[in-house]
Order: structure tokens, then C-alpha cells, then sequence
């Protein structure tokens, strides 16, 4: 990929940007514990955002990988993802809170540590959202990329140590206008005792247009119809812009 844009996400950073459609967006890890939550929203109507349970019986999965779409509570397709290394991303297991951070790993405050303090995906998210207009009340499910968590039988929730290799990478494309927020803290079904969250490197690129033959695409119907409803989204809105710019 020829990136425009880079940035090493360090362990307990955060991150939000606004990403165009047509963008490719790499995470890769750097190593064995790489744990990133992931949040979506539409950035010109930041009330339709990624969806969980629509994403996953959509596409008849439990998880994410290669050829699947996040989609967003509105039936549009907010992203794809075109290239996997790892196979598996957990969307179920959520973020982690401050008081499960403090009481797993001890606690840390600005004021003795600085930034080499444990910061958790609650406290992440909040500074986050509030700097685009948001609040926590506008978290739904993340997508924690990297780590894995299969459902037992019983229901019960097993995470999966060492999941994501060091170098291993999944690139999604955007099919609209995001704000994307990151939050690269510790998964809160992770049973580490030291702190494991490790840089990510983030890289922002042009993508292909999608073509007849796009994985993600062809992957089921509900996929195609999750597209069409984008193209349409998109299409009148630039096609609104364009009216205004000639006047």
C-alpha cells in the first residue's frame, strides 16, 4: 500500500480521525498482545454508526475477518475489510473499563506515571468522543481487532492469548465518510497481570475502486445490498454538493 499517512498507536493510546470513503486504513502489530477497540461513525451523521448484531447475522458469523463488512445501524456498508492476516477479530468481548485496569494490572495516576500510566478503553473513548461532539452514551459494541474470543457451547466466553503474530496486519476500505476512533488498551477478557497493550502502526492509503469481482462485495447478499444502499447514500449527497458548488 502507498501510504499518505502513518502513525505508531502506542500501548494505552488513543486515536480519531476522520478517514474519506475510497481509503484503505492498516493496522499492524507489533506484537504477540496487540489489542485494538475500534468505534465508526458516519462523520456527516455521527448518529449512524457501526452495528454489531446487524454486521454478524448479515453475514452469518461470530466473528470478523477477510471479505466481511461492517455495517452500520442505517443497513449501509461503513467498511470492509480486504486483507486479513490474522482471521480473526473480536467483536462481543467490548472495551475495557478503568476499574478492571486498576484492579488487574495496579493502579496508575497521571500525576506519579504521566503518560506511562495504564489508561483503559473507558477512559480512551470518553476523551475521545467528547472531542467530536460526542459522549460515552454514543458507544456501541466495538470491534477489537487482533484478538480473539470463541463461544463455547455453555456460552461462555474463552479469549484466545497471542492471537495476532508480531507483523501481522488487516487493512479495511472504506465505503463512506468515517470518523473512526481507536483505543489501543489491554482486551478486558485478557488474563495478563503486566500491562500488555504494544505499538500499532496505523497507515492511511488510496484503495481500488470496487470492482465487479470485490470479495467483500460477493461475499452474501445482504453484503450487495448493504453497498447499494451506500452507493445510493453517497450519490445523493455528492450529487447535492455538486448542485450547491454551481450555485
Amino acid at each position: 500500500m502507498n501510504s499518505y499517512w502513518n502513525k505508531s498507536l502506542e500501548a494505552g493510546e488513543k486515536w480519531s480521525g476522520v478517514i474519506k470513503k475510497g481509503s484503505l486504513l492498516r493496522l499492524t502489530a507489533s506484537g504477540k498482545t496487540a489489542n485494538v477497540s475500534m468505534l465508526l461513525f458516519n462523520a456527516h451523521d455521527r448518529t449512524e454508526r457501526y452495528n454489531m448484531p446487524d454486521t454478524l447475522k448479515a453475514q452469518h458469523t461470530s466473528h470478523l475477518t477477510k471479505g466481511h463488512v461492517l455495517m452500520s445501524d442505517n443497513g449501509k456498508a461503513m467498511a470492509g475489510i480486504i486483507e486479513d492476516d490474522t482471521g480473526w477479530h473480536d467483536p462481543f468481548g467490548g472495551f475495557s473499563k478503568t476499574g478492571w485496569t486498576d484492579a488487574q494490572f495496579g493502579k496508575t495516576t497521571y500525576q506519579s506515571e504521566r503518560n506511562e500510566r495504564y489508561r483503559s478503553g473507558e477512559e480512551n473513548f470518553s476523551m475521545e468522543l467528547f472531542r467530536n461532539g460526542l459522549t460515552m452514551r454514543d458507544t456501541v459494541p466495538v470491534l477489537n481487532v487482533f484478538s480473539k474470543v470463541a463461544v463455547q457451547d455453555g456460552g461462555e466466553m474463552v479469549f484466545h492469548e497471542d492471537n495476532a503474530q508480531t507483523g501481522q496486519a488487516i487493512t479495511f476500505r472504506t465505503e463512506m465518510d468515517l470518523l473512526i476512533v481507536l483505543s489501543n488498551t489491554p482486551h478486558p477478557l485478557d488474563t495478563s497481570t503486566v500491562y500488555p497493550s504494544v505499538p500499532v502502526k496505523l497507515e492511511a492509503g488510496a484503495a481500488e475502486p470496487v470492482g465487479k469481482d470485490d470479495i467483500c462485495l460477493n461475499l452474501c447478499g445482504e453484503n450487495r445490498r448493504a453497498f447499494e444502499n451506500t452507493w445510493e447514500a453517497n450519490l445523493l449527497a455528492e450529487g447535492l454538493t455538486a448542485a450547491v458548488s454551481a450555485e
